[in-house]
């Protein structure tokens, strides 16, 4: 008789912790943020350079997909890359991760066309998203949960770090080297990286079977985040809401999540096992997460492009217009680790984080097209620094919850979510913003003569050529691309205020020592 296969039903049904050997934690550590800078660097160094890529490649139509496809990507291997490398180890999907994000880079330095652009970004979103639930999880399998908080802020420094100099290397290749530098750059440090990783990174002691690995859950949630990026993306544009085309997705979604919770229910080695969902951090922790970065990606992603056509900046001033806000990232997340790794608690903090969050989203509802540039950095820097004292925690709380052998496992399902919430501020955003802009520009521009007249489609507007137009053109202009970003901050203020509640709902637990003790009694 076949022996019968061990389906994981509860955090009880975790096979015994073995330590994983590390010959130098700092080593190990600097090169996962090293590669966590990297796969962050991407989401953030194309923004300035957006107008400048789609004008040239003439796909200002296709403009969201350049972002979109990216996190979509990430969103779709975190949660496989994290129960795989909970099943054979980390550091051969760490490093194939690596050389995936390397050939990515090399796609999109020499895409001819958009759609040779757009797969590159794909390639390089498979690699992003293992780099950053791996370097995460990897963290965990080194450093105790107690001293955990200090080093995942550091990685979210690291996070954040590219945020700051991402747009302004953006802007600066696309002004002085050509925009296809932005994505060159990476293949030499990628290289590197790959050198120090398979010299540094932890080997893993033990290995089981990939044979009963969950291909029907991974096929359906797949098949859920498609339809619905889809949804998200054409609805309002290419299509209307009510159409036939987006409700069938809609309903394609939820009939896909429907047969991946039906999938795993039945699954041996599920990648999102069901239990995690009985547990309320878990459930808080990952919703805020979701928030999150649902606003820091629908903020980040057009604001440059409003910037560089609203306010006449080049791409590298509009690279500096976000600083203050990474800055602010960068501080408060440097607060938060400290006073978490000293005091144990941050309940508190992940309060007070969506409050201040909430305050910077308000304001910048109140953006006008002659509003001075500062004021809109200092609304930046107010929502940065209240998303910073949160980012990386909420992974620590919802790790501290579960045993360390499946906290890959809880790792990439939290973070699955937490693209999903990427996924959908870069494509409602998107979505939101390219449909109101391309309604305004029809109606304003018609009093003056229409695209036609001014001898270019918008799909081929270029920072340069509107600097080229009448003055009064340029006016129309920079006042619609105002009028349409500000519904985007308008989306951000009802789901801040919600995350601040669910962070008061959570249940603040003790910080696990050492990682036998991670998730015990729970």
């Amino acid at each position: 008789m076949a022996p019968q296969r061990k389906r994981v039903r509860s955090v009880a049904d975790a096979d015994t912790y073995t330590p994983v050997q590390v010959k130098s934690v700092p080593l190990v550590f600097a090169a996962l943020l090293f590669d966590e800078a990297l796969a962050s660097l991407d989401e953030t160094i194309v923004s300035t350079a957006l107008p400048t890529v789609v004008g040239e490649l003439n796909g200002v139509d296709h403009m969201l997909w350049v972002v979109t496809v990216y996190v979509l990507t990430c969103t779709l291997v975190m949660p496989v890359v994290g129960k795989v490398g909970d099943l054979i180890g980390r550091r051969g999907l760490f490093l194939a991760s690596q050389v995936l994000f390397m050939v990515g880079s090399i796609v999109c330095g020499a895409a001819p066309d958009m759609m040779a652009l757009i797969a590159g970004r794909a390639i390089q979103g498979i690699g992003g998203g293992g780099l950053l639930v791996l370097s995460q999880a990897i963290v965990a399998d080194i450093i105790p949960a107690r001293k955990r908080a200090f080093y995942l802020n550091l990685m979210g420094v690291g996070w954040a770090l590219p945020m700051l100099i991402g747009p302004l290397l953006g802007g600066f290749f696309t002004d002085v080297v050509g925009w296809r530098w932005a994505f060159w750059v990476n293949v030499p440090f990628t290289a590197l990286s790959v050198v120090i990783c398979a010299i540094f990174l932890p080997i893993y002691p033990q290995h089981k079977s990939l044979r009963h690995f969950d291909v029907w859950g991974m096929v359906t949630i797949a098949a859920a985040v498609v339809c619905m990026t889809l949804a998200t993306s054409w609805g309002g544009v290419g299509y209307s809401w009510t159409s036939p085309v987006i409700l069938g997705l809609l309903g394609a979604t939820v009939l896909f999540a429907v047969l991946f919770v039906l999938a795993e229910r039945k699954a041996a080695e599920p990648i999102m096992p069901l239990f995690l969902f009985k547990n309320r951090n878990f459930l808080l922790a990952t919703l805020g997460g979701f928030i999150v970065l649902f606003a820091m990606m629908a903020s980040m992603s057009y604001l440059p492009t409003y910037f560089q056509l609203a306010h006449g900046m080049n791409a590298t001033a509009a690279g500096y217009m976000e600083v203050p806000m990474s800055i602010a990232y960068f501080v408060a997340s440097l607060i938060s680790g400290w006073l978490i790794s000293k005091r144990g608690k941050y309940k508190k903090i992940m309060v007070a984080s969506f409050v201040i969050a909430t305050a910077g989203a308000l304001l910048l509802c109140t953006l006008t097209a002659d509003i001075s540039v500062f004021f809109v950095g200092l609304y930046l820097t107010i929502m940065g620094f209240g998303m910073g004292l949160s980012f990386e925690v909420l992974v620590l709380i919802v790790q501290n919850e579960f045993p360390a052998q499946i906290v890959g496992t809880a790792t990439g399902a939290t973070n699955f979510f937490r693209e999903i919430g990427t996924t959908l501020g870069a494509s409602v955003a998107g979505a939101v913003f390219t449909g109101k802009l391309t309604a305004l520009l029809g109606e304003r521009l018609a009093e003056h003569g229409g695209m036609d007249q001014l001898g270019v489609d918008v799909n081929s507007l270029t920072p340069a050529f509107v600097r080229s137009l009448p003055d009064e053109v340029q006016q129309v202009i920079a006042g619609s691309y105002n009028d349409a970003i500000v519904p985007m901050f308008m989306l951000m203020v009802p789901l801040t205020i919600a995350a601040g509640l669910m962070m008061a709902a959570l249940k603040e637990r003790p910080l696990a020592k050492t990682n036998e003790e991670q998730g015990r009694d729970r």
